[in-house]
């Protein structure tokens, strides 16, 4: 008896926040091991693995927006002698082709799963799991995004690669750098993603800031146009100072070598630092969104 109450208020000690704002002892758990984040991010691929149906829908849908996109930007380009902005028609059709695939991997709508346990309450029960709650989401996200490079990325460049003739990289170092580059993109994306669900911890329903995170996340992520298209000072200003274009434009730029090896690697810098902040924001938001939460009662 004695040690089960102990238990119990050692739990309540874990879950609520004292009227000071001290932390709770959940926060500073040790880090979980290894072992079971590959665990969760192997279960995030076998969950996603099992809708076959929505996954070959979004396949055929983004395949048929690829012919559409192919449409408008080679029309651009024969405005202009057939290069634009750097991109000639090869590259423009890999542009469009790999941006439709990239679509479903780093996932630039935003789930509401995390926003729909917040305005339940159902948070509690994860934040009292001794795993950090950013960490637990990013392994299942890459777990999901594993599948999605070998079911929604090399579905529609396959389409693309049959009716369209792909630029296909001169450098072998190409391939690897454009792998490190879609993880990078992944990470920066998801941690978009999971500030716009945590704003639920103060708006309670976040699909407003969800629905603007749709909107803005094409547009500024170079999905329905290269940003290289603007005036270049707006471009680097997107690039340098928001974390959208390391989602789809940084990604695509090194696959299809838009720039020497050098060049490369400074996006793929740029990408790294995108993804530390956003992991570090979203590990900061989410200590105030915990004080939020018990100030609300729970």
């Amino acid at each position: 008896m004695w040690l089960s109450l102990n238990l119990a208020a050692s739990l309540r000690e874990d879950v609520y926040w004292t009227m000071t704002g001290a932390e709770t002892r959940a926060s500073r758990w040790p880090a979980a091991s290894w072992s079971a984040y590959f665990a969760l991010a192997v279960a995030g691929f076998r969950r996603h693995a099992t809708y076959r149906q929505a996954m070959a829908a979004a396949i055929f849908t983004n395949t048929i927006f690829g012919f559409l996109r192919c449409a408008m930007l080679l029309a651009a380009a024969g405005a202009n002698a057939g290069s634009v902005a750097g991109y000639d028609e090869a590259r423009l059709v890999t542009f469009v082709w790999a941006g439709q695939g990239l679509i479903g991997v780093v996932l630039i709508w935003a789930p509401t799963e995390l926003a729909d346990r917040i305005r339940t309450g159902d948070v509690i029960a994860d934040l009292l799991r001794p795993v950090d709650l950013v960490w637990q989401h990013l392994a299942a996200d890459l777990g999901r995004a594993g599948l999605a490079v070998f079911t929604r990325l090399l579905g529609p460049i396959a389409v693309g690669s049959i009716f369209f003739t792909l630029f296909w990289p001169r450098r072998l170092l190409t391939y690897p750098l454009f792998v490190c580059s879609i993880a990078l993109g992944t990470v920066v994306c998801f941690g978009c993603r999971y500030l716009v669900n945590a704003a639920a911890y103060w708006l309670l329903d976040a699909r407003g800031p969800l629905t603007a995170w749709t909107l803005v996340s094409g547009l500024l992520g170079g999905l329905y146009f290269p940003l290289w298209f603007l005036p270049r000072a707006v471009a680097l200003s997107l690039v340098m100072g928001t974390p959208f274009p390391s989602t789809i434009q940084l990604p695509l730029d090194i696959l299809v070598e838009r720039g020497s090896t050098a060049h490369q690697m400074a996006l793929l810098c740029t990408q790294a630092g995108w993804a530390i902040a956003m992991l570090a924001l979203c590990h900061w938001v989410q200590r105030l969104g915990e004080r939020r939460l018990v100030a609300q009662g729970g």
